[in-house]
């Protein structure tokens, strides 16, 4: 069983052949590399979809190298985009799916381009693509969706991807159904995600694009809301503001850099000021958690720790002391999606699960 997957990024390309895929963690790619895009070369393209070709080609070229024909793979898989609310699940790319993320119907964002992507290239060799749970996954419970101004709702926008992976992993480890457990899932990678897994459903969740739950290393998180009125009427753009809650929040906006371990070795240099933005991210990081801990009414089975700064002991350790009290604790490190899509790939072709439609 030979299966392809696709993870692209603003300014990368990931991908990844596997042969053998058994579950999740465990698992090894026959053949895996990230090709990196130039940001000032990204500039040609006008838009997301004008990239298809280059990123494409290069995908091609990397299977050559690793003398892979396309019509010995038999998955293509490719992250999910920002589409309309979805169930969790694995969808086939059809041509209403193709049109939404073409056209950035919902969105803009590089993961749109993983099922246009996988779909180019399964077409060479007459098969169907996939993605698989989306960051758009929708299981909210309709009282978490409330915000407290009425026309504005609360929306369902996280890493659904590897949360679910995770969580399955654990109730395979455990050997209990994932419909049987209490969990709460903290992604913590450039975005932070923060979901109450209740038996098989994220009944809430922080957006973790627009300005929702604890600031991450590009991102704002929740803000004071007079204080972001004040700062958008004071001569931001829509978009302009809309850049600072993505892209320019959260650390970068305190110290210049979205990589944690950059200010790992500020803090290592005695930069006061590094570690008390790494102890507030932290903070909120676990304020996040102890909320819905509270909301669970205390019936949480696990609290697992994921995403790329679960490698970072300047985060993890202290974020373990301050919710240690609530419970089991277990860390997956890293983002894990080529891995995660794998895995949702082979329950397909196994016939484990049926594909849904868009």
């Amino acid at each position: 069983m030979r299966i392809l997957t696709i993870n692209p990024g603003s300014t990368s390309t990931k991908i990844a052949v596997f042969d053998q895929v058994v579950f999740f963690k465990e698992q090894r790619p026959y053949a895996k590399t990230t090709i990196r895009h130039d940001g000032s070369e990204m500039l040609q393209y006008e838009s997301l979809v004008d990239q298809l070709p280059m990123r494409k080609q290069l995908i091609e070229a990397f299977l050559k190298d690793n003398e892979i024909p396309l019509s010995s793979i038999e998955g293509f898989i490719g992250r999910g985009g920002l589409l309309r609310p979805l169930k969790s699940g694995i969808y086939r790319v059809n041509d209403a799916m193709i049109e939404a993320l073409k056209n950035n119907t919902h969105g803009e964002h590089a993961s749109n381009l993983g099922g246009l992507l996988a779909e180019a290239l399964a077409s060479e060799v007459g098969k169907d693509a996939y993605i698989a749970d989306p960051v758009v996954v929708d299981e909210m419970d309709d009282v978490a969706k409330f915000s407290g101004l009425n026309g504005i709702t609360r929306r369902s926008l996280f890493h659904a991807l590897n949360q679910k992976a995770v969580a399955r992993d654990y109730s395979e480890k455990r050997g209990v159904p994932y419909e049987d457990l209490h969990l709460i899932v903290a992604h913590l990678g450039g975005g932070i995600s923060v979901g109450y897994h209740k038996q098989g459903r994220v009944v809430d969740v922080n957006n973790a694009l627009d300005g929702d739950g604890p600031m991450s290393p590009e991102r704002s998180g929740g803000l004071p809301v007079s204080s972001v009125i004040d700062m958008a009427f004071a001569g931001h753009t829509q978009e302009e503001f809309k850049k600072l809650i993505r892209s320019y929040g959260g650390m970068f906006s305190y110290l210049n850099t979205k990589d944690a371990e950059q200010v790992s070795d500020m803090i290592s240099e005695g930069r006061v000021e590094a570690s008390e933005v790494i102890r507030a991210m932290v903070y909120q990081i676990a304020k996040e958690i102890g909320g819905l801990y509270a909301v669970a009414a205390s019936q949480v089975d696990a609290i697992i720790l994921t995403g790329g700064l679960a490698y970072n002991q300047d985060i993890i350790q202290p974020l373990i002391e301050m919710i240690d009290h609530l419970g089991d604790i277990s860390i997956y490190p890293g983002e894990n999606e080529l891995e995660a899509l794998a895995f949702n790939m082979k329950a397909l072709l196994d016939g484990e699960v049926e594909a849904k439609e868009y």
